[in-house]
């Protein structure tokens, strides 16, 4: 497993020079928006030269015949295909490790996301962002109302325990230096988890994280994100990925619940009775919050022991 003090030593503060841009395309059946995406990259000017690298991630539909017509088209398209479905972020993996360039832009292959905005992601990463995130607060933002709810409570938990406001957690539109992104490797998720273990890995360890407002169409095709699902994957995941690099955030907010939990017993159990004893309620509140206490501080020590290797 990579260390802390690893993955802070692959990643570098300076501005980047924008000599040259990949961009990366993860693609799973997407016949009815690919060819339209590709066809607005190609003709996107950013200012320094490109290549655009689409990854066919085992798509069953006419996505594979729609790239092959994109590749022959423009010159500056290449796909990489896997055999079988791997899920978003194992396709964006494959994309960063193919990328030739040490700036990298991701979009999606569904036309929800507006290529007219690469460029300003790219002015932030030029700047010395070392990842550019598109946040879907724009005026046309199209999101189904059934996911809002579950989004932004995501999107709060997120931004309480990262420490740091997240306008948008998971957006699929980013611009990153690419060594930010392979310095994370080890833990980035093949699933569409991706973006959010790498915003939050991101601003747990204080990289700096620009964002630009941006609109949000209706999508090309159906949406592969099972809501009930993968709301209690996000959870799992954003707590996992915040007691990884900063475990006091989850296990302080606990204890301190059950210390003020065990003192409302303890004053009921002794003063509010007619005959002062413990319970077994109290006793359990404090062995819980002993062991919440004890298992925070070892994971804290751990962590800061893991940075100074």
């Amino acid at each position: 497993m990579t260390s802390i003090n690893e993955i802070e030593g692959l990643i570098t503060d300076t501005p980047h020079s924008r000599d040259g841009v990949s961009i990366v395309i993860p693609v799973y059946n997407e016949e009815n928006g690919v060819s339209g995406v590709m066809e607005r990259l190609a003709a996107l000017d950013i200012g320094a030269p490109k290549e655009i690298l689409a990854v066919n991630d085992g798509s069953t539909d006419a996505t594979a015949a729609k790239l092959a017509e994109a590749e022959a088209k423009y010159d500056e398209l290449r796909v990489v295909t896997h055999k079988r479905n791997l899920g978003y972020g194992a396709a964006l993996k494959t994309g960063f490790g193919q990328a030739k360039n040490d700036i990298v832009v991701i979009t999606d292959a569904d036309g929800t996301y507006p290529e007219d905005r690469i460029r300003d992601l790219l002015d932030c990463v030029d700047d010395g962002a070392e990842m550019a995130v598109g946040a879907r607060v724009g005026e046309n933002v199209h999101i189904p109302l059934i996911r809002r709810p579950a989004k932004a409570a995501l999107r709060h938990l997120a931004s309480f325990l990262a420490g740091s406001r997240i306008p948008d957690l998971n957006s699929g539109l980013r611009a990153f230096q690419r060594e930010h992104v392979l310095a994370y490797k080890p833990i980035l998720p093949n699933g569409f988890s991706f973006t959010t273990t790498i915003t939050l890995a991101s601003l747990t360890n204080n990289h700096r994280t620009d964002y630009i407002e941006i609109d949000y169409a209706h999508r090309s095709g159906n949406s592969k994100i099972r809501p009930i699902a993968d709301t209690a994957l996000f959870i799992a995941l954003i707590i996992r990925t915040v007691v990884y690099f900063n475990p006091l955030k989850v296990f302080y907010p606990i204890a301190t619940l059950l210390f003020f939990g065990l003192v409302a017993t303890i004053v009921n159990d002794l003063f509010l009775v007619e005959q002062p004893n413990l319970s077994d309620k109290t006793v359990l509140l404090f062995v819980a919050f002993i062991q919440i206490l004890s298992v925070g501080l070892l994971a804290d020590l751990i962590e800061k022991k893991a940075r100074l290797r």
